[in-house]
């Protein structure tokens, strides 16, 4: 084409289509660009160092990737800590009054009402599953567990303070790639495959905009048509202004947020399958959620005390609703009977509860993917197929609804983390993605990039790594990390086939005369259930079986041409003759 021109549009239908089509763009190079950097940069990693590192571990393992090993380290990482950690006991201690409200014993009160530690005060987590319970401020000892107890049943009890205040909980934004992936997981139990496999269908079928996207924008008429629906169906939840939410930092912002298409179309009225009609559901209820009014909660605390004890009860009430009437992500009411300060109060009950500090949990894919998303390993469009391939390689299972690494993941992450320390840790890849948004934006050479890239780092140390396994393979020492990963396969009963062992043949390599080795392997390419390897130091040659022949051959590629099997006729493309098969 002399003058390619673009055509972009976020959803599939006619008013769309016709629009992008009357107003073609030119063709972004520097998008362009970073894409060639980007298939570039994973082949780089993915073909070399599945050749030169991977595959030489004899482990069984297929591949490494770019985003792929620095996801499985993140997983290795997590069940490292699980296996080191010590559970130690403590208590919770609390008491019950006849006014009805339960309070939790305080060491030290916070400043404000209903106020939570740092980590505590994030907006709502679509991934989380349930509300944890209150807890007072842990007892690490059982005789002071009873002595708080005894105070509180020796000495009477008094309301010291009475606060509270009202807030605004804006109403989350519209729904991107991750946050979708996250919410389906925990709302409808969907994978973020098929996820992805049911948004594909709605996209394709009209009824959604694209769903590969990190932008939390929203087009100004499906603002506006949204506005309209409210004020038709819910006038009391319309805001004063339009709802803009604040974009995530590293954010592409290539196509608008996910939203239905027509928001009169409502989840009842969609025909659809099953799984498509709860996706849609979720879609269209965070879409209009995204553009109403703000909840308002009025968060109350009482503080009481017994003898030098305070004790601490929070409530919470939802006084205006809001955008929860579509998409409710607040803890239920928990609200306090009304009291006065100096009030006395009368004990009902005090006690205290033994429990155990629980291990850091395993992640589920949604939370995987919100933790992919916070480090930046990847993209909308890789966080799905990444996890994907990580279980098709055996490199983690799903063990009770959570990624589990195997056996096997777990010593290719041992390995890699020895070989190519660098390249596994999240941040490393972050700062490959920000490089390719630096591309696509234009202020940077992609092809410079790749060669600084390669030439600095990558293949010095693949050529480090190279040595590494060459000097241990002739000392006899293993580089792998499996050994640490034997508490977190016991249960599974294909731990033992997940770390393929290799057997010594008395076929000698072809080209070295060395024994070669038996390699167990799944792969459907292979006519066999092995293939054979050259144990040789710096050989590395392989044989597969030929069931015709019923001999093991070379690949074609590695083979001695034959002279008699040359013909007559030269090859098209470079002239040479061609081999008669």
């Amino acid at each position: 084409l002399k003058n390619p021109h673009r055509v972009v549009y976020s959803e599939i239908t006619s008013q769309a289509v016709k629009a992008a089509i009357a107003h073609p763009r030119t063709l972004d190079q520097s998008l362009i660009a970073a894409g060639r950097a980007r298939d570039c940069l994973d082949k780089l990693v993915g073909y070399k160092g599945s050749k030169h590192i991977v595959w030489r571990l004899n482990l069984g393992a297929k591949s490494m990737g770019r985003v792929q090993s620095a996801t499985l380290h993140l997983l290795c990482v997590r069940e490292k800590e699980i296996q080191a950690f010590k559970p130690q006991d403590y208590w919770s201690v609390w008491v019950e009054y006849q006014e009805g409200f339960k309070a939790f014993y305080r060491v030290k009160l916070n400043a404000k009402p209903g106020s939570k530690p740092a980590a505590a005060s994030e907006a709502p987590d679509d991934a989380t599953e349930g509300k944890e319970a209150q807890e007072s401020d842990r007892v690490t000892s059982q005789a002071e567990a009873d002595r708080l107890v005894a105070i509180a049943r020796a000495n009477p009890h008094q309301v010291v303070t009475v606060e509270g205040k009202v807030a605004q909980q804006a109403p989350p934004s519209p729904f991107i790639t991750s946050s979708l992936q996250q919410a389906a997981g925990a709302k409808l139990r969907f994978s973020p495959d098929k996820t992805m496999k049911v948004a594909q269908a709605l996209y394709e079928a009209g009824h959604i905009t694209y769903m590969r996207t990190d932008s939390v924008s929203l087009a100004e008429p499906f603002c506006a048509a949204v506005r309209q629906y409210l004020e038709a169906h819910d006038p009391t939840n319309v805001p004063n202004k339009t709802t803009r939410h604040r974009a995530v930092k590293g954010a592409q912002e290539a196509h608008e947020a996910i939203r239905p298409t027509d928001v009169k179309r409502v989840p009842a009225q969609l025909q659809a399958s099953a799984d498509e009609t709860k996706l849609y559901e979720l879609i269209w209820n965070r879409a209009v959620a995204s553009q109403c009014c703000s909840a308002r909660l009025r968060k109350t605390r009482v503080v009481t005390k017994s003898g030098a004890v305070q004790w601490e009860a929070n409530g919470q009430v939802v006084e205006f609703p809001g955008y929860t009437r579509y998409w409710n992500n607040l803890s239920a009411d928990s609200q306090l009977p009304a009291l006065q300060q100096g009030q006395p109060l009368t004990l009902k009950q005090a006690a205290a509860d033994k429990k155990q500090t629980q291990p850091p949990p395993r992640y589920t894919e949604p939370k995987l993917v919100q933790l992919m998303e916070r480090k930046g390993i990847g993209r909308p469009s890789t966080y799905a197929p990444t996890i994907k391939t990580l279980k098709e390689r055996e490199y983690v299972q799903i063990e009770k609804g959570k990624l589990q690494p195997t056996v096997l993941g777990m010593g290719l992450d041992g390995a890699l983390e020895k070989l190519l320390p660098e390249l596994i840790q999240p941040e490393f890849t972050a700062q490959m993605e920000a490089a390719l948004d630096t591309i696509a934006q234009g202020k940077q050479d992609w092809q410079g990039y790749l060669t600084a890239w390669h030439r600095a780092y990558f293949a010095p140390a693949l050529e480090k790594a190279g040595q590494l396994l060459k000097t241990n393979s002739a000392q006899g020492v293993n580089v792998d990390g499996a050994q640490g990963s034997k508490k977190s396969t016991t249960r599974s009963p294909n731990a033992n086939q997940l770390k393929p062992q290799a057997t010594v043949t008395k076929t000698a390599c072809p080209k070295c005369g060395e024994a070669m080795s038996k390699i167990p392997s799944k792969s459907k390419k292979l006519k066999a259930n092995h293939f054979l390897k050259c144990g040789g130091a710096g050989c590395g040659t392989v044989m597969f079986w030929n069931p015709q022949g019923k001999q093991y051959e070379m690949p074609y590629a590695q083979r001695t041409p034959d002279p008699e099997a040359f013909t007559d006729v030269p090859c098209p493309v470079c002239g040479a003759l061609l081999e008669r098969y």
